[in-house]
């Protein structure tokens, strides 16, 4: 039962180490990058081409649309029986991507949060409506001060999830999140299931990554991302979509709003966007006691090796 995850934060080379892996040891690939769930969006989050994928079976890519994203613990619930028929399969599976709070839903579960009735899921929406984030914010300073410091203002789906949160239970999102930290910390294993993991960090030196960050994002302009959302909007779409809050679709919304005075402006703030992103990204997985960190520029190779000793370890102890 062999698993193994690549990670890391954006734009460090998943996508292609992933690929060669795969193709070099045979396996199929089940992604946990939640923007790649998406069939509408493209340009924006560096989706691999059918071409790039070559005859690597992908899961989790294409699978929703935009306007009916999911959650982490709706990604477990999906992924978790595709890992495991693959695994019945004795098929190697690459769990890839970036999205640290997916991952760890699937591999280590969620903490509690009941389901949030409609009622409060109506109340957030008619705030939201008529004030913005401003009141969700101001609600978390008050009474959950740790989900307050810990989302960033852009982040308004996971600021008004832990008002709801709060709304429904009367306790802070934070409370249960920390719970359920502990637990993980004191697992001393890398999931709660039986899958042989091994799992490879990918990571660039911040000088380096920064100059990738910057040429990925004036090529997605290149390649017709500001085009991309306004076909989106013209289908119908209102941009309020948690998908489209994302990085570049947001910055690419704001272009086309008249917020930003120029290309250049748009493309500035999605570098300065992705920096931020990949910083907290590097905060997430530094966190993860049972990785092994690999600089992907210089130590290609070892991934490799080191891949292959695992698989064959673990085939010589079936």
């Amino acid at each position: 039962m062999k698993v193994i995850v690549i990670s890391g934060p954006t734009a460090s080379g998943k996508t292609s180490v992933s690929i060669e892996l795969a193709k070099m040891f045979g396996g199929e690939i089940v992604n946990f990058d939640s923007l790649l769930f998406y069939k509408e969006l493209n340009i924006g989050t560096a989706k691999p081409t059918l071409t790039e994928m070559g005859s690597i079976p992908h899961h989790m890519v294409n699978i929703k649309s935009i306007s009916t994203p999911i959650n982490a613990a709706d990604f477990a619930q999906m992924a978790f029986p595709i890992v495991e028929n693959l695994i019945s399969q004795n098929k190697n599976v690459f769990l890839v991507g970036g999205s640290g709070f997916y991952l760890q839903a699937l591999l280590k579960g969620m903490y509690d949060s009941p389901t949030t009735p409609p009622e409060i899921l109506e109340r957030s929406e008619q705030l939201y409506k008529d004030q913005g984030i401003d009141p969700f914010r101001k609600i978390l300073l008050e009474n959950d001060l740790k989900s307050y410091e810990r989302y960033h203002l852009n982040d308004h789906y996971r600021i008004r999830r832990a008002v709801e949160h709060f709304w429904n239970t009367g306790s802070p999102l934070s409370s249960a999140r920390e719970s359920k930290d502990s637990l993980n910390s004191q697992l001393m294993k890398s999931t709660i299931h039986n899958w042989d993991l091994h799992h490879i960090y990918l990571d660039i030196p911040k000088k380096e990554h920064l100059a990738i960050i910057e040429e990925r994002s004036k090529k997605m302009i290149e390649q017709g991302l500001i085009e991309e959302v306004k076909d989106l909007l013209t289908c119908g779409f209102t941009g309020l979509e948690k998908p489209l809050q994302s990085i570049g679709y947001k910055e690419a919304i704001n272009y086309l709003s008249g917020k930003y005075e120029s290309i250049h402006e748009c493309v500035e703030q999605m570098i300065i966007s992705t920096r931020q992103l990949a910083k907290s990204q590097r905060t997430w997985f530094n966190r993860d006691a049972f990785k092994f960190n690999f600089n992907p520029l210089e130590e290609r190779h070892q991934i490799f090796l080191q891949v292959e000793n695992f698989l064959k370890k673990t085939k010589d102890l079936e």
